[in-house]
């Protein structure tokens, strides 16, 4: 009787023990099994983050490359081309005479261009220029005669910039130039009224020329520039520019 008060005394005793550790051993196992899959779903978000980030990239490099390839065929249509013609105008301030003021030149401009490639060429140019020039209250009765200079020359022509729809190029050219100052003086003479003699002297031209693209094998251009020469042994710096239409044709 006594035995069976002690196990029962026991078996009492060990029921709420079991029954807490068992509950302890859920709760940790539920914890450790939450753990794993909070892990796997904060790994999720990054590897779709990478995944859409990804073809963005190639995206946005599929569209630069066909930019890039619409850009250079655009330029290679426009400056392919094996020659190139200008015809256009011209300004000018000249000096007529050692001690003249002035003149104002007005030109007609012709150029004709050969290409060796997208951006060196090979430019003759030719023009004419007419004006009249004041020399001064004299015996003679001639105090506005009208004078002329022609020149042809030829030189590099180089493109530093292309772009589709514009470019930006140099030039120098070298050659010969001619001088009429006494055509309208009556018979006088130019020198008698002041100004140079007629005759031949060189001719320089350096020149920064801007073109926009009508076309492909159409263009206007504006050319500031700088022209020297040679008359009455002495040298004239003449600043000006030309403008005009560019027509482009042949391939090269």
């Amino acid at each position: 009787m006594f035995s069976f008060r002690r196990v029962a005394l026991l078996l009492a005793l060990g029921l709420p023990a079991a029954h807490f550790a068992l509950s302890q051993d859920s709760t940790s196992s539920s914890s450790s099994a939450q753990q794993p899959a909070q892990s796997q779903d904060q790994s999720q978000p990054d590897q779709g983050q990478q995944t859409t980030n990804q073809p963005a990239v190639n995206v946005q490099g599929r569209i630069r490359a066909r930019r890039d390839q619409r850009r250079a065929a655009a330029i290679r249509d426009t400056y392919s081309h094996l020659y190139e013609m200008q015809l256009g105008m011209g300004y000018m301030r000249f000096t007529p005479g050692k001690d003249l003021q002035r003149t104002t030149f007005y030109s007609w401009n012709v150029d004709f261009t050969r290409f060796y490639g997208e951006r060196l060429g090979v430019d003759l140019n030719g023009r004419g220029n007419y004006g009249t020039t004041f020399v001064g209250v004299n015996p003679y009765n001639v105090t506005k005669p009208s004078i002329s200079m022609y020149s042809v020359m030829l030189g590099p022509q180089y493109r530093f910039y292309i772009h589709p729809k514009y470019a930006v190029s140099g030039r120098v050219l070298g050659g010969w130039a001619r001088g009429n100052f006494s055509g309208d003086t009556n018979g006088f003479g130019s020198t008698t009224l002041g100004m140079w003699p007629d005759g031949n002297t060189f001719g320089i031209n350096a020149a920064v020329m801007g073109e926009y693209n009508v076309s492909p094998s159409l263009a206007l251009r504006l050319a500031p520039e700088y022209n020297f020469s040679g008359f009455g042994s002495s040298v004239q710096y003449s600043a000006g520019f030309t403008t005009g239409f560019v027509f482009r044709f042949g391939k090269q």
